[in-house]
């Protein structure tokens, strides 16, 4: 194979992937935003339409297409990697050009890594707090309105 081919190969696989990561992006904040402000969760549609009701769109609940975001995360994550792995060499260049010391290059890439580490597995190590939902009061709320204010 010619090396002009092997660098349109290429050049074709990074478009893909790079277009295939902002198609992903794009649909995770969409769907992020119909969650939000379009499939209201249920205390929020008892105050609106006036008592118990369901909301889809194209079939789906809310949960439904929380688990549609949750899965085109994983895919983006996934999508990430690969750019990642495909552009390493630059990275690396890139990063022995802006930091010369190598004692401070090797202290940033550990914290880094600890830092992204943390990020993604510390969900998994927290205890929720359980409190239990008073008989015919539903979900309790807890706005930030609700502080007292004394008078002056």
């Amino acid at each position: 194979m010619k090396k002009s081919e092997k660098a349109m190969r290429k050049s074709v696989f990074n478009f893909t992937v790079n277009t295939l990561m902002a198609f992903c992006m794009s649909a995770l904040i969409g769907i992020g935003f119909l969650i939000k402000y379009t499939l209201i969760p249920g205390q929020e549609r008892w105050a609106i339409y006036g008592g118990p009701t369901e909301l889809f769109w194209l079939g789906m609940d809310r949960h439904q297409w929380g688990m549609l975001h949750l899965i085109l995360g994983f895919v983006l994550l996934g999508l990430l990697v690969l750019h990642i792995l495909v552009h390493w060499k630059v990275i690396t260049a890139v990063y022995n050009k802006i930091i010369k010391e190598p004692l401070i290059k090797k202290a940033l890439v550990v914290v880094f890594i600890i830092l992204c580490t943390v990020m993604i597995i510390f969900s998994f190590f927290i205890k929720p707090n359980i409190e239990p939902i008073k008989k015919g009061s539903g979900r309790q709320v807890t706005l930030v309105t609700n502080i007292p204010i004394t008078a002056m």
